[in-house]
């Protein structure tokens, strides 16, 4: 605990980019949950743009907006 999943659209971040945003999520993680890195684990899903209504949208983002802590702006 805990384990956070980024959905987002196709791209080839790198090693260095996708490191550094392993980093960077890690860090704030474990400081707003108060638990060491090793109780965080991360994985990220790419989805393609026309599935994301369907797989990310409707059901995860509106259908479970009670859940959400930051909205997007579209």
């Amino acid at each position: 605990m805990p384990h956070i999943t980024v959905q987002h659209f196709p791209q080839d971040l790198g090693e260095e980019r996708r490191a550094s945003f392993v980093a960077a999520v890690t860090e704030a993680v474990t400081a707003a949950f108060g638990v060491g890195e090793g109780a965080v684990s991360i994985a990220l899903e790419p989805v393609p743009a026309e599935d994301w209504e369907d797989r990310v949208h409707a059901p995860q983002i509106v259908g479970r907006a009670d859940l959400l802590v930051k909205s997007p702006a579209y």
